[in-house]
């Protein structure tokens, strides 16, 4: 997966797959990361574990025909991921697979587990995503394919991390910092480093992973990425945050805000923001903090994307209790309620009404 680390982790794009040998070299990442967005989400698997619907011809020779098939279905697989339709993906790749696999095809095994481990993260099963993310991580050792196990490595983590399994996600973010330092690859390394960092702080070590943050920004800027760099930025923000340094929260998060709003990064804009409201609101900066969520909140009109205006009301009601104007922060917990009914998110709702109950009762 491409953009954004695992961080809330990067896709590849989808091009024929004749074209992936170039597409390669000028875009590294596979879908890591995913991963902010994937990573609040609850880890599902209710398809069958992949190794199940994998079924290998046993002969070592196939047609052309047969080859041109396996390449035509990846080309319908890519065209599938776009029209937003990942489970017909997931059965052409699984076509794709068992016809490369008759005929020890190992980098084009890689480049269909690489699309397979994306569709099954997009259809939310990321049990059988990771099995197909460590398959890649496999074909690439086989392979000697440094620069792959790097971003495999990535994704594994990533994946590791929505499961909350921040410690083996730390160890497998180290692997690819250690392997991207060997072949010089700043790209890999900023990637990388980032992602170690964000473990690292999901352990509670937030001084180092500051550290980490701080070194990734070096080979992001070396790279031009500034995608790359103000998710990374964030991260700094959210670490410095969670210490209480509310003078370098502000700081970073601001200039993470530049960066998305250049770039239109619509994710990091709002994590941004959302950064630097909590940051004023914590050093008493309330109307800062108001001005801030008028502008998330015509972000998001802008956008057409209710679930966020919907988390903005919230924070308004959120703001307006803590300041104990109980009546304006009824007012945003009720317009919150609408948007949730609305989205037909019934937990949002439940949890939205149980706050407002609490806020009346005060």
């Amino acid at each position: 997966m491409k953009r954004k680390d695992s961080s809330p982790g990067q896709m590849l794009p989808m091009f024929p797959l004749k074209k992936w040998q170039h597409s390669q070299k000028q875009h590294p990442y596979t879908f890591y990361i995913f991963l902010f967005a994937c990573l609040l989400m609850p880890a599902t698997a209710n398809a069958a574990d992949i190794t199940e619907q994998l079924h290998y011809p046993k002969q070592q020779a196939v047609s052309q025909d047969g080859r041109n098939e396996a390449d035509s279905l990846m080309g319908i697989a890519e065209r599938q991921l776009q029209q937003k339709t990942p489970e017909k993906a997931v059965t052409s790749l699984l076509q794709a697979l068992e016809l490369y696999h008759s005929i020890s095809d190992l980098r084009a095994q890689g480049l269909a587990y690489d699309l397979l481990g994306k569709a099954y993260v997009e259809l939310g099963q990321f049990k059988d995503a990771e099995d197909a993310i460590r398959r890649r991580l496999a074909v690439a050792r086989d392979t000697q394919d440094f620069r792959g196990q790097v971003f495999a490595l990535n994704n594994v983590g990533s994946l590791l991390l929505q499961k909350g399994e921040a410690l083996a996600a730390r160890e497998s973010f180290a692997e690819a910092v250690g392997i991207a330092s060997q072949i010089k690859n700043s790209e890999a390394q900023g990637l990388s480093l980032s992602n170690l960092g964000l473990a690292t702080a999901r352990l509670g070590d937030y001084n180092k992973a500051i550290k980490l943050y701080e070194t990734a920004l070096i080979y992001r800027r070396i790279v031009g990425d500034p995608i790359a760099e103000g998710n990374t930025y964030n991260n700094l923000g959210e670490a410095y945050l969670a210490m209480g340094d509310y003078q370098n929260t502000i700081g970073t998060f601001g200039y993470g805000l530049r960066l998305a709003t250049r770039t239109r990064d619509r994710m990091n804009e709002f994590r941004a923001i959302d950064g630097l409201v909590a940051a004023h609101s914590s050093v008493g900066r309330k109307e800062r903090a108001s001005e801030l969520l008028s502008q998330r909140l015509t972000l998001a009109r802008q956008l057409g994307n209710i679930p966020e205006e919907l988390t903005t009301f919230e924070a308004y009601a959120l703001l307006y209790e803590k300041q104990g104007n109980y009546r304006t922060a009824r007012n945003f917990y009720e317009r919150a309620i609408v948007l949730s009914r609305t989205l037909e998110d019934n937990k949002k709702e439940v949890q939205l009404v149980d706050k407002l109950t609490q806020m009346l009762k005060k």
